[in-house]
């Protein structure tokens, strides 16, 4: 009888922790998908429009901070509806998608 107590309580344990481990961790950053259609896009509206490249003294890569002393221009509605929450920065002969609220680049666009 003791046993049976024993694995229950070993099985209740068990049955919590996987439910725990899940809500301790901070999960990685939304991943920004960009299919291969809509980069083409992005790439032309950027020549078509003459979009002025900014000037950022630090190497951008996805995660970097862009400084608040740089731009950031709006995506436009071309660019498809789960892009437009997002800002984007042309430098480099890049497109770099950037989070407003963190001004942290989620996704580049060659």
């Amino acid at each position: 009888m003791q046993r049976a107590f024993m694995a229950a309580g070993i099985l209740v344990t068990l049955a919590g922790a996987p439910a725990y481990a899940q809500t301790v961790g901070v999960g990685p950053a939304e991943t920004v998908v960009i299919e291969p259609e809509q980069r083409t896009v992005i790439r032309e509206y950027v020549v078509k429009e003459h979009v002025a490249p900014a000037t950022v003294q630090e190497k951008i890569t996805i995660g970097t901070r862009i400084p608040a002393d740089v731009e950031l221009r709006l995506a436009p509605a071309a660019w498809g509806p789960t892009l437009t929450k997002y800002r984007y920065v042309y430098s480099g002969e890049r497109v770099y998608l950037v989070e407003p609220s963190s001004r942290t680049v989620v996704q580049e666009i060659e």
